[in-house]
């Protein structure tokens, strides 16, 4: 992925819709960057592109929200509230990873260690101007 300078969040939600329109069952998609900086729009776009019209929210207090009605299960995470590797052990994580479903992880840089190795590490950051850039990263 070339990295992209996002000006509005309608441009955020498109550039996840188009990632969205071209991901498969298996993937994952691991997103970094401080509150603010694009994270859920561009996941709302990434469901819609992947055929889920369902409203997408950050699941920062449930955990996870599932994405059931597109042509893959989307599996939500928000790892902002977990503490440690053993609260999404309890929830069930390495299912989810290593399901046929989309595996999309807000804040997936709090444990590195458990994100599948092929997963796509994106990185948004806010520039000074107001506008986002992503960046496709190597694991951190």
């Amino acid at each position: 992925m070339k990295d992209l300078i996002i000006d509005t969040e309608e441009a955020m939600v498109g550039a996840g819709k188009k990632l969205g329109s071209t991901a498969k069952p298996s993937d994952v998609f691991a997103l970094i960057g401080d509150l603010g900086a694009g994270k859920t729009h561009f996941t709302k776009g990434l469901v819609h592109g992947a055929g889920c019209e369902s409203s997408v929210t950050s699941p920062t207090f449930p955990l996870l929200h599932e994405y059931l009605q597109g042509k893959v299960p989307i599996y939500h995470f928000d790892f902002y509230r977990i503490n440690s590797v053993h609260e999404l052990i309890d929830i069930g994580w390495e299912d989810y990873a290593e399901s046929d479903g989309i595996c999309v992880i807000e804040w997936a840089d709090k444990f590195p260690e458990i994100i599948p190795k092929i997963a796509i590490w994106l990185q948004f950051n806010i520039k000074d101007n107001g506008s986002r850039i992503i960046q496709e990263i190597n694991n951190p």
